[in-house]
């Protein structure tokens, strides 16, 4: 998939939109309760180590994605290089989950983070979320080991320059 990705800084217009796609049950399996999850999301909209953004193709927005500074949360990934990042996604609308958006949608905002001087990005999928473990090492992350997040065992994934 060639789509163009365009990652908007998210405001809180974009609010609603997250409301909703948090509460779609494809979104639901994998973040949880849409209420906590919302309340988490739109916390973090002043929060200045954590980067949001909606991310659109297509002419439309088709998720979100958050970009985080490791040292200003108790990740539980162990050391990791100064200046690493921390991101979470997902694809909200469901009309384009499947579509192979996932991988090259990563590839394409970690590599621009990577341009930025991020040394390393991280993730922390879901052992048993296949799609993103997927996605995530289609884009060239590594699988470095489980590791223990508030949110339960996780998968992490590494991808340096």
């Amino acid at each position: 998939m060639a789509a163009p990705y365009h990652f908007r800084p998210m405001t809180t217009a974009d609010l609603p939109q997250i409301r909703r796609w948090l509460a779609l049950p494809h979104v639901r399996e994998w973040w949880g309760d849409p209420a906590e999850q919302y309340a988490l999301v739109s916390g973090d909209l002043d929060e200045p180590a954590m980067d949001q953004f909606i991310v659109a193709a297509e002419g439309s927005d088709l998720g979100y994605i958050q970009c985080y500074d490791l040292t200003a949360w108790n990740s539980g990934f162990g050391k990791q290089p100064d200046g690493t990042r921390g991101i979470d996604l997902f694809i909200g609308e469901p009309d384009m989950v499947a579509r192979g958006h996932g991988s090259t949608l990563i590839r394409a905002f970690v590599e621009e983070r990577l341009a930025q001087g991020a040394p390393r990005i991280v993730t922390d999928p879901d052992p048993a979320n296949a799609r993103a473990v997927h996605a995530y090492a289609k884009a060239g992350f590594q699988e470095a080991g489980m590791v223990d997040t508030p949110d339960g065992p996780a998968l992490l994934m590494i991808r340096d320059k």
